[in-house]
């Protein structure tokens, strides 16, 4: 995991996630045009922007699955598909990209976090074991490690695939939509991790549409169309003026947004 930088060594600290004028095209469609991020090791960074604003593209291309048509991308230094089959980088989907009906139970997935610690036949070791019993833990999950994952409710399942990314052991983590379709206790449960996940130094970029948990959570946030619109501190990236401006709404007396 990558440390702040010992005292009275080199000050500067390489960037977790450094995406540098970064463009990608689908066809004749822009998804992303001339992105600029940096975000420090051992932050929360909330990744804002309506569907179609390209944050699964960022996403992509933080993870090295997409190429950039121009400017370029790292991840702890490196380019990102290198840092992503090092294992240092860690993806929990949004519920719609995964086969609920697939016969795997929820230990196995969690376990699918420690392939790139195991040899080639894949093999888990004791630690591979220990590692997925202590995120099972983690997320809540012991007494249902045994049960098919499709049998999970909607924020148990969430918590599953944020059992296997405690379980890589990432420095960097993308998460996209945590907290979409879950019920509180899972949010709650889910907050309180990547809060911890914080505290113990892994960087953590945070796709949500629940603007009110941005605070809560996220150390600075970025808000995107395409191309940055904002980048900075929760409270500036969330006013009035800034979410105009992307998504044609405004905070109401109750402090949610309207359109």
């Amino acid at each position: 995991m990558s440390r702040p930088t010992p005292a009275g060594e080199e000050d500067t600290v390489t960037a977790a996630i450094e995406v540098d004028g970064a463009t990608v095209r689908y066809g004749d469609v822009l998804a992303l045009d001339d992105v600029h991020l940096s975000v420090a090791p051992g932050r929360v960074c909330g990744l804002l922007g309506m569907n179609g604003s390209g944050k699964s593209t960022l996403f992509k291309a933080v993870l090295g699955l997409v190429t950039t048509d121009h400017g370029r991308v790292r991840v702890l230094g490196m380019k990102s598909a290198a840092a992503r089959r090092k294992g240092l980088v860690g993806y929990v989907p949004q519920s719609e990209q995964v086969d609920w009906a697939f016969p795997v139970r929820v230990r196995d997935v969690v376990m699918m976090g420690r392939y790139g610690h195991m040899g080639r036949r894949r093999r888990p070791r004791p630690a591979d074991r220990e590692a997925v019993e202590h995120a099972l833990a983690r997320t809540d999950l012991t007494l249902l490690a045994d049960r098919q994952i499709g049998a999970l409710s909607g924020g148990q399942r969430k918590r599953a695939f944020v059992a296997r990314a405690i379980a890589q052991d990432a420095d960097v983590l993308l998460l996209d939509e945590p907290f979409a379709g879950v019920d509180k206790r899972s949010e709650a449960t889910i907050t309180a991790l990547l809060l911890e996940l914080r505290r113990a130094g892994h960087t953590l970029l945070v796709s949500t549409h629940d603007l009110a948990q941005v605070p809560v959570l996220c150390d600075e946030a970025v808000l995107l169309q395409n191309r940055v619109i904002a980048h900075g501190p929760p409270e500036k990236v969330l006013e009035p003026d800034v979410l105009l401006e992307a998504f044609g709404i405004h905070p109401n007396e109750e402090g949610t947004w309207t359109r």
